[in-house]
């Protein structure tokens, strides 16, 4: 059995495009659909075969303020209203049928908003067959006598096509009618489908002219929808499972070895005949994805694709046989593709899975857009700009033939009525757009070494033999009498019988003797026959021997044959499951090289915020060691100043405990004078020492401050000394306008650095400051108050001053108390006495208060 054998991809092996390649630019065509009612308003224009105008419609002018104008655009041709579906198809689709069977590529695809009539330009309705039910039944007229038989071409499942020698197909196809209870094909005795009979009139089919006649052909067909950007086969025959229905399965798109984008594992179906195409077409078309919407009624929701794949090779030098050299196999493709219509879903009121599929069905066209505003930048701007392709699955499966594998062309529906009108607006912009987009101009197929006409040849060479066959004296006719007629007249001719003379001896001699000469030859004849027979009847014998064995031998190869055939299934089978495996692992790579891009950004994320976070904390833990240092100077400095602030409370509590001391002496020391007093008056008058009268006046003097008893030592209260006069380095701040009182209590401060203005010099050297301030107290008199603070180093390394204390110096006239002192020495002695317990309880209660000798008494008070 001979080993089937690859073909070619649609794509040639790439070679690098030369700066003379002649390209050709989108050819972009224009219909206009009829309005819907008579009396509706227009907003599109035909003014010449390649010229529309589009003008706004009056509501929108007068809610504008009429700022839009009247905007022409020009197509390659104009469609207009009364344009019938062949004279559509022989301007756009007829030449791309003639490039297909040419061996080049074609994509067209319709263009349009909802409902301007993408639909029914490309499918068409019965006895109205739109662009594609034309285009096949083109192609099928043309190649119809040079078909290949069913399944000497087959497809693989990468995008290859692979040929099979006439013994192999014939196999397949048995093996196939086995398989199948009804045949593929649809007869002439089975009813056509109602919805796709009679879609074209006999009178409009047409054909191509330039079919080269020594070539084979082959068809096949395939049908996908994109659908929210995923796409899915609907020729795909799926065994319906009531009670667990699975929903279908999307595919994936690869690249052969020639960079050609395909869909794997998508359904090719060889049809012979344009009846069983279209059905083909139409068992997917009920399967596409259709909805009901405020401007449609049945609204497409995905975008559908019909790809016509003509596979051809030549038949061999004698014309009988395909040429079984993969070199010459070339395989061409016409992508008919239906695109769904951009919708807004203000207009449609899209809810829930509506708005979805519009949302991706915005997105795709607007990837569409996008890639075509960049090829035009390329080519015009002569940037090298990444075109997105992979952006959406529609550009992605169509991007060779916009980088120069066929002709591209495209069909702008549009439907006239006002409400359009923005929405048209959008798609006349970017059809405009896209007819400044150039696609390099496919190459032609090289042409067949072998000679030309030997189909026809083989063809008149057959008839001439069939004719020999038919024509007399052929094998058929050897038992004719004529023939028995002519053996007779080749025997020795017999001598005249007649007899005259009854003595005549010489007759009959030589009548026997020719009787017995015919008789030898006939004798000769028969042993010759008989031998010839003989020999015929044991070649027989040898041929039914040798036809027995070979018998035999066949069927012996017959069962090697079906053994083998067994593990074909079963590896095809092992093939389709590994296949399908390889596709689940290739779908799990997929998703876990995107879950992969996902955590690697994660983590790149992730990592960048550790380090911010690092940095943040590596700033935060410098300012917190910054922190405790100042924390710990600013403890060592609140702990020396609570050290001194608790020895001076201490000193201020011992200084107060020693004059409350001293006043209950003073009081007992004058209770005991008066005791003494008393007792004296009520004695005896004694003789009395001089000294002891001015002990006893003593008293009399001092009634009216709490002084001591002149028999007692006198006792001087502690006054509390300043601050300033510690061991620590102060600065003197004493202002050149303060004034000089010249009073007793001044503030001693030893070893001060006297200032008049306080300089960072002055207070490096210290560790404390004081500020004395004068001003003007309530009574008229001058108050002096020191302020006080210690002096720290700062981080930038100046000085700086915290206040800690104020200490208050004021004057007060001491006449009050001398007046109160001389009006209370003229009372009795009770009275007085009364007066000078009262002057005890309030020196008792009241802080002690140090006076001086001069006219002005000097107070001081600490304010914290």
């Amino acid at each position: 059995m001979q080993r089937p054998t690859k073909g070619k991809t649609p794509r040639r092996p790439v070679t690098k495009k030369t700066s003379n390649t002649q390209k050709d630019p989108v050819g972009v065509y224009c219909r206009i659909r009829p309005l819907g009612a008579e009396d509706e308003e227009c907003c599109i224009e035909m003014i010449s075969s390649s010229t529309i105008q589009l003008h706004a419609p009056d509501g929108l002018k007068a809610n504008r303020n009429g700022e839009y104008k009247e905007t022409q655009y020009s197509f390659k041709k104009v469609f207009g209203i009364q344009t019938t579906q062949n004279e559509l198809f022989k301007d756009v689709a007829k030449p791309l049928v003639e490039d297909l069977i040419h061996c080049k590529n074609g994509l067209l695809f319709t263009y349009g908003v909802t409902g301007s009539g993408k639909t029914f330009t490309m499918t068409g309705s019965p006895g109205e067959g739109g662009l594609l039910p034309r285009s096949l039944d083109m192609l099928f007229n043309s190649i119809s006598p040079f078909q290949a038989k069913r399944y000497v071409f087959r497809t693989d499942d990468k995008n290859g096509m692979e040929i099979q020698n006439q013994v192999d197909a014939l196999f397949e196809r048995q093996k196939r009618e086995c398989q199948l209870s009804v045949p593929k094909t649809p007869s002439s005795k089975q009813k056509p489908d109602p919805e796709c009979a009679d879609m074209i009139d006999p009178e409009e089919a047409c054909r191509s002219e330039g079919v080269d006649e020594d070539s084979c052909y082959s068809v096949f067909v395939s049908y996908i929808e994109i659908y929210n950007n995923y796409i899915y086969d609907l020729l795909e025959e799926v065994p319906y499972d009531p009670i667990r229905p699975k929903p279908p399965q999307s595919k994936i798109l690869r690249e052969d070895q020639n960079h050609n984008m395909y869909v794997a594992g998508c359904t090719e179906v060889e049809v012979k005949s344009t009846e069983e195409a279209f059905e083909v077409f139409w068992r997917g078309q009920k399967k596409r994805r259709i909805a009901n919407t405020q401007l449609n009624r049945e609204s497409s929701r995905s975008h559908s694709v019909f790809i016509v794949k003509l596979a051809q090779a030549p038949l061999d030098a004698d014309g009988d046989y395909i040429l079984q050299d993969k070199n010459q196999v070339t395989v061409s493709q016409l992508c008919l593709v239906d695109l769904a219509g951009s919708e807004r879903t203000s207009r449609t009121r899209a809810e829930g899975s509506r708005l979805r599929e519009a949302g991706n069905i915005n997105q795709s066209l607007m990837t569409l857009r996008t890639c075509m505003e960049v090829l035009r930048e390329n080519q015009m701007c002569g940037t090298n700009k990444m075109v997105p392709y992979r952006d959406s699955k529609v550009t992605h499966l169509f991007k060779n033939y916009f980088d120069g594998e066929g002709k591209v062309r495209m069909v702008v529906c549009v439907n006239p009525k006002a409400d359009d009108y923005e929405e048209t607006g959008l798609v006349m912009r970017f059809a405009e757009m896209t007819q400044e987009v150039e696609v390099a101009r496919p190459v032609d197929r090289p042409i067949c070494s072998l000679a030309a006409g030997r189909r026809h040849r083989n063809q008149a060479f057959r008839d001439e033999l069939t004719q020999r066959l038919e024509e007399p004296g052929g094998p058929s006719n050897i038992d004719d009498p004529g023939v028995l007629n002519h053996l007779l007249d080749s025997l020795p001719p017999l001598p005249s019988i007649d007899m005259v003379d009854p003595s005549d001896e010489q007759t009959m001699p030589r009548l026997i003797e020719a009787l017995e000469r015919r008789h030898r030859i006939r004798q000769m004849m028969t042993e010759q026959y008989s031998k010839t027979a003989n020999k015929l009847k044991s070649m027989l014998q040898e041929f039914d021997g040798n036809l027995m064995a070979k018998e035999n031998f066949i069927q012996d190869q017959r069962g090697k044959l079906g053994e083998k055939e067994k593990v074909i299934s079963n590896q095809k089978t092992e093939i389709e499951r590994l296949e399908k495996k390889s596709k689940m692992l290739e779908y799990k790579i997929d998703i876990l090289q995107k879950t992969t891009n996902i955590y690697e950004e994660d983590k790149r994320s992730l990592k960048q915020e550790l380090e911010s976070r690092e940095q943040k904390l590596n700033r935060e833990l410098s300012e917190r060691r910054r922190m405790e240092q100042r924390m710990q100077g600013m403890v060592t400095d609140t702990k020396h100043k609570w050290e001194k602030e608790c020895e001076r409370r201490v000193n201020a509590k011992q200084m107060e405990l020693q004059n409350k001391l001293w006043v209950k002496d003073e009081k007992l020391k004058q209770l005991k004078a008066i005791v003494t007093e008393s007792n004296a008056t009520e004695r005896p008058e004694k003789p009395q020492r001089p000294s002891r009268e001015r002990d006893r006046a003593a008293p009399q003097k001092r009634s009216a401050s709490p002084t001591p008893l002149p028999t007692a030592t006198p006792v001087r209260p502690l006054h509390r000394r300043s601050h300033s006069a510690g061991g620590e380095r102060w600065v003197d701040h004493k202002p050149p306008s303060n004034l000089d009182l010249g009073t007793v209590m001044q503030p001693i401060i030893p070893s001060a650095i006297k200032v008049s203005a306080a300089s960072e010099k002055a207070l490096s050297k210290c560790h404390k400051y004081v500020l004395t301030h004068q001003e003007l107290a309530s009574d008229g008199e001058i108050e002096t108050k020191l302020i006080k603070g210690d002096v720290f180093r700062t981080r930038s390394g100046g000085q700086a001053v915290q206040f800690t204390d104020i200490e208050t110096l004021t004057q007060e006239f001491p006449s009050t108390s001398s007046r109160k002192r001389r009006s209370g020495s003229g009372d009795g002695p009770r009275q007085a006495e009364d007066h000078r317990k009262m002057e005890w309880d309030d020196t008792e209660n009241e802080a002690p208060v140090a006076s001086t000798s001069s006219a002005y008494g000097y107070q001081k008070r600490r304010k914290p």
